[in-house]
């Protein structure tokens, strides 16, 4: 038998002590503003690396343009994504880390560790779990480390429940322009394995 669906009151709970959270705000330029959504019957689960600007004033996980090009692989509309009952969505770090040279600071290494077996433990056993960019892919998919994230993704079926993404930010048209098999080979079949999730 399996295990009965965590309480609403219990993922209630974790999502309050999570909105509390505040682990690294010594290190956050902005302040702490956790951003995780999920369910108990949440079936996808998108762990992403952390936050931006826009998402951290908005308080909504993939509110720009790098989550229209994220919803248009996957093949679904704002109001499907955006519903935990069908999509989780767990950044590696829940806070915008701040700036660097050429872009946003990697994830906090805190966040993590302190909070992803939490919610994992409350979502459904069966869910499909999209590792979108490198450092989800690192901690999910240790053993693969030594391969390009290109070699990454183009095992798409031969890692699950786990698939390898790269990030959907401006530069995945420089990725997609490279390996054009993304589009024509890996994106048909994730829709199909989506849609019948979502059944």
């Amino acid at each position: 038998m399996s295990a009965p669906a965590p309480g609403h009151d219990t993922i209630e709970a974790l999502r309050r002590q999570i909105a509390a959270c505040t682990l690294c705000a010594a290190h956050l330029p902005l302040g702490p503003r956790p951003i995780a959504r999920f369910s108990a019957t949440s079936r996808i689960l998108i762990i992403g690396q952390a936050p931006g600007t826009k998402v951290h004033a908005s308080g909504v996980a993939w509110d720009d343009d790098s989550g229209d090009r994220l919803r248009d692989w996957l093949g679904l509309d704002k109001s499907t994504f955006y519903d935990a009952r069908n999509v989780a969505q767990m950044p590696m770090g829940f806070c915008y880390p701040g700036k660097a040279s050429g872009g946003d600071l990697p994830p906090r290494k805190e966040c993590a560790p302190r909070w992803h077996d939490a919610v994992l433990e409350v979502l459904p056993a069966d869910r499909l779990t999209l590792l979108v960019g490198i450092h989800a892919q690192g901690r999910y998919l240790p053993h693969l480390k030594r391969l390009s994230l290109a070699e990454r993704v183009s095992r798409f079926g031969e890692d699950l429940p786990f698939v390898a993404l790269p990030h959907p930010a401006w530069r995945s048209r420089l990725f997609m322009a490279k390996h054009p098999w993304f589009a024509a080979d890996i994106l048909p079949p994730l829709r199909a394995m989506i849609a019948e999730r979502l059944r």
